[in-house]
């Protein structure tokens, strides 16, 4: 079975109207809701989407059996004021997903977004974690390390003890974070990289601090194959042996990464840093790569293939990847 765990909502056009009346009102008009049927969740999901293609084709085409889907960071405002704003688009996107996994329940399993916002103690985001795993079944949540969007005086780092009420409430109920930041108002740096930069911030704040000895229970995962940590190994490598810290590998082995990258000489390099013990199956698909190779004519986000070709991985390596790690880290 393949499982794939970093992917997104295909929602309907009404989220974002609903999501736009927010904005221009600023909450003068009240929560309102999405109103939308059965019939159009369909739809929307059988719909060309992302180069060609419905999400559900998609995930067809490329043998994908079950997703884990989120909201769309980038869409997630997680800087706008008042922080009411926020926290309604948020529930309302986590009951979109909540409705499609009940629609399709062999094909999808939901990841809830949290009502972050900047300047507004991560304890506010607690009722709704609580809400979407207990009431709607959701098997894990993004967390967004930069609730700034890239403007302003940053957080504090994962490994502060600021996010300390979010890991506790993550082991409480056994489910995992993945590490994801939603968009970013700098000019000089699109949504896109500002994902990879804070999981670099990410990976080297939680690895410099306490969090795993504090929580050892805790399950957190990077997007994007880690950020460019696995490329910039060897920095850290130094560094942790002047800091008299143990082994930088051995410490990145606290960490799961998802295997969001489209390229097999990235994918081969997160294996053989971290392991596959320690990856798990992720494309994103439909999204950010769903776009045809020039020259192949194939997916850029089909990365399957790419990991069934690299030979140094076992079959068993392989079945721990699309299937075993997910299911023992979401409890699926």
């Amino acid at each position: 079975m393949v499982i794939d765990v970093h992917a997104h909502v295909t929602a309907p056009q009404e989220l974002y109207a609903y999501k736009a009346g927010l904005l221009a009102h600023r909450g003068a008009h009240g929560r309102g809701k999405v109103n939308v049927s059965d019939e159009l969740l369909r739809q929307t999901l059988e719909s060309p989407v992302f180069g060609g293609g419905s999400h559900l084709e998609q995930l067809a085409e490329v043998g994908t059996d079950m997703q884990l889907i989120s909201p769309r960071p980038y869409t997630m405002m997680h800087s706008e004021r008042p922080e009411k704003l926020v926290r309604w688009f948020t529930e309302e996107t986590n009951n979109i997903i909540a409705r499609e996994c009940e629609l399709y329940p062999d094909t999808f399993r939901g990841v809830c977004g949290l009502p972050q916002n900047v300047g507004i103690a991560p304890e506010k985001s607690l009722a709704e974690l609580e809400r979407c795993v207990k009431e709607l079944g959701f098997v894990g949540c993004l967390l967004n390390p930069d609730p700034t969007e890239g403007e302003g005086e940053p957080p504090p780092g994962l490994g502060e003890e600021y996010w300390y009420p979010i890991y506790e409430k993550l082991v409480a109920l056994d489910v995992p974070a993945l590490v994801h930041s939603a968009g970013c108002r700098s000019p000089r740096e699109p949504y896109s990289l500002h994902f990879i930069n804070e999981e670099n911030i990410a990976v080297v704040s939680l690895l410099s601090s306490t969090v795993f000895e504090d929580f050892p229970k805790l399950k957190i995962i990077i997007s994007h194959g880690g950020g460019a940590i696995p490329y910039q190994v060897g920095r850290y490598r130094s560094m942790w042996i002047r800091r008299k810290k143990p082994w930088f590998d051995e410490n990145l082995k606290k960490l799961y990464f998802d295997t969001c990258l489209y390229s097999k000489e990235s994918l081969e390099l997160l294996f053989k840093i971290v392991g596959p013990e320690r990856c798990l199956f992720g494309t994103e698909k439909p999204g950010i790569g769903s776009s045809k190779h020039p020259e192949t004519g194939g997916w850029l986000d089909n990365i399957k293939p790419l990991i069934d070709d690299i030979d140094f991985l076992s079959d068993a390596d392989r079945k721990m990847i699309y299937e075993d790690n997910a299911r023992r880290i979401f409890k699926l």
